[in-house]
């Protein structure tokens, strides 16, 4: 996995640069060659290796080593988070966040029936495995805002998918929610997604990716579950939209 990690790295360590010319490329006939192959393999490729796909930071560069500090609050003047918490998050409510507010994903999956964890918030990605075979991961990211389209979640989204694998262009995502907030088993709002699936070829685990990136704030969610085969993904899919939730920033 430290191979196909240091891969993708190398493919994006361009962006943005090199992003127009590559969602300007043949991604039209890549995907008439089945060009979402590469990235379905590696989604693969990942639950079968108990890793998962990276998503860089665009915008970040490396950080020098400082001293341990206490962390401050982020308090946005006006801003009222709670109010933004209690309602869906539809991707046309980006805007209601603050510009660097911190969206999280839960660890609900943990204590879901038939799941456990591999790994836990290791550099903002967790990892569980059911007693199936299926996996999921879940990643969140900032530095996000070299990838956003302002003002606009969904294309923001549509782009993040593409900057993973310029194939997926945005007639190939559906809509999806995630929990925006709340406990298991209790009602919560929603949180507008999109999501890829595929795996319909011969021996391929069947696979969904769920991601939204958040304009305002500049961060991503993201969350992928692959299994054996489709049967075995429609349940895991229920598993994750029912203990997964996306939490909203706090202030």
């Amino acid at each position: 996995m430290a191979e196909t990690g240091r891969g993708m790295g190398s493919r994006l360590d361009a962006w943005p640069a090199g992003h127009a010319a590559r969602r300007a490329g043949a991604v039209g006939a890549r995907w008439v060659r089945h060009g979402s192959r590469a990235f379905l393999a590696l989604a693969a490729a990942a639950a079968l290796a108990g890793c998962s796909v990276g998503i860089p930071d665009p915008a970040a560069s490396p950080v020098a080593p400082s001293a341990p500090a206490l962390a401050t609050p982020t308090i946005t003047p006006g801003h009222d988070a709670a109010a933004v918490a209690a309602k869906d998050m539809p991707f046309t409510a980006g805007g209601t966040l603050a510009a660097g507010s911190a969206v999280q994903l839960s660890d609900g999956l943990r204590d879901a029936p038939g799941w456990k964890p591999v790994t836990e918030n290791v550099a903002g990605a967790s990892e569980y495995i059911k007693d199936d075979g299926c996996v999921a991961s879940a990643k969140v990211r900032a530095n996000q805002s070299a990838l956003a389209v302002a003002g606009d979640d969904k294309a923001s989204t549509e782009a993040l998918f593409q900057y993973l694998d310029a194939s997926i262009l945005p007639d190939y995502l559906q809509p999806g929610t995630l929990r925006w907030g709340g406990e298991p088993g209790a009602p919560a709002p929603a949180v507008e997604v999109l999501v890829f699936t595929g795996g319909d070829q011969a021996g391929a685990r069947a696979t969904a990716i769920y991601a939204r990136l958040f304009s305002a704030s500049g961060s991503s969610v993201y969350l992928s579950v692959s299994c054996p085969d489709a049967a075995a993904l429609a349940a895991a899919r229920a598993d994750a939209e029912a203990w997964t939730a996306v939490i909203p920033p706090s202030a």
